[in-house]
């Protein structure tokens, strides 16, 4: 069993706490994992990614080469298309539907969803609204990696587990926040 995935968004998105979860996940399951990041004047709003390689046999790179991402899973629907080259044909999107807009110049979101209509293999879902819905705006990220669990191989109890050891020093009602959104992303 092997999964590559590249995580993106854009500073302030929560993109490194999904990356810390799923590592958390992973180890708990006994896997191997590697992980490399790149901050682009995060702090500024600037794109943030990781490439994140999970696999049940030693791995040798934490560079996933082009056309070997198993899912891609990005907080910003734009930063996802940057990096298409790399998924694999029958490879995974999994987006949020709305934008965030922190260049003067964003294209229109029509045409950023129309990039998506040829991929066969999409999920894209407006995980603001989902995680406003049940008044935790701050745990979007987490509605997202819920969405995305189904693809990543690894068991939901464990992504769980994870949350509640990545979260666990900012108290039990951060934890149960973002309990809730992994849940309700992953129902959607």
């Amino acid at each position: 069993m092997k999964t590559d995935i590249i995580l993106a968004g854009v500073g302030g998105q929560g993109i490194l706490s999904v990356a810390a979860v799923i590592g958390e996940a992973a180890l708990e399951d006994g896997l191997y994992m590697k992980q490399a990041e790149v901050h682009g004047m995060s702090q500024r709003g600037g794109d943030v990614q990781s490439h994140l390689r999970i696999s049940d046999k030693p791995i040798a790179s934490d560079l996933i080469p082009l056309g070997n991402v198993d899912i891609i899973i990005s907080l910003e629907p734009m930063e996802a298309l940057r990096y298409l080259q790399y998924l694999k044909k029958d490879g995974w999107v999994v987006t949020n539907s709305k934008p965030f807009e922190n260049i003067p110049n964003y294209p229109d979101i029509e045409k950023v969803m129309e990039a998506y209509n040829n991929l066969p293999n999409k999920k894209i879902i407006d995980v603001y609204q989902i995680a406003r819905d049940f008044g935790a705006p701050r745990s979007s990220n987490m509605v997202l990696l819920g969405a995305a669990a189904p693809y990543l191989n690894i068991d939901f109890n464990k992504l769980e587990n994870g949350i509640s050891h990545i979260f666990g020093r900012k108290g039990e009602e951060v934890i149960e926040m973002n309990l809730k959104a992994l849940r309700a992303g992953r129902e959607k």
